[in-house]
């Protein structure tokens, strides 16, 4: 459920504020709440700032990555969202919401699989259709 935007503001006020040196909670907090978002830039902004805080500062890690999967998988990077979500439930198999996510993350991936067969195979027939009548007026020409 996104933040409302009173909410966000309060967290972005607090990021800025900070400038260069924003604490690795309000970065966090911030990227959260981007994460939070129904909007793409959001998302991916808060993405960006939690692979920050992932690559950074080792010890803040787990906690950042389901919302790392979240993001990605809002995102529509499927393999990225598994990846940090695996991450996660290595660590915490019992994690319930990593659980759905991976379901989430799952049925995505199978959805989209079926639709690029369905997609290569409308190609391939098309391409089937196009060979066979252009082969039909060659032998028409002879």
């Amino acid at each position: 459920m996104p933040l409302n935007p009173a909410e966000l503001s309060v967290l972005r006020a607090q990021y800025e504020k900070e400038g260069d040196m924003v604490g690795v909670q309000t970065k966090f907090n911030y990227a959260w709440g981007l994460v939070k978002s129904n909007t793409r830039p959001d998302q991916h902004l808060g993405v960006m700032l939690l692979s920050e805080i992932f690559r950074t500062s080792p010890e803040r890690r787990r906690e950042c990555l389901y919302y790392l999967a979240l993001g990605n998988y809002k995102l529509g990077n499927y393999g990225e969202a598994r990846k940090y979500n695996d991450l996660l439930l290595d660590k915490e198999p019992a994690n319930m919401q990593a659980a759905d996510l991976q379901a989430l993350i799952d049925d995505k991936v199978a959805k989209e699989g079926l639709m690029g067969v369905a997609i290569i195979s409308g190609v391939a027939v098309a391409a089937g259709v196009i060979g066979g009548v252009l082969l039909r007026n060659l032998g028409r020409k002879r």
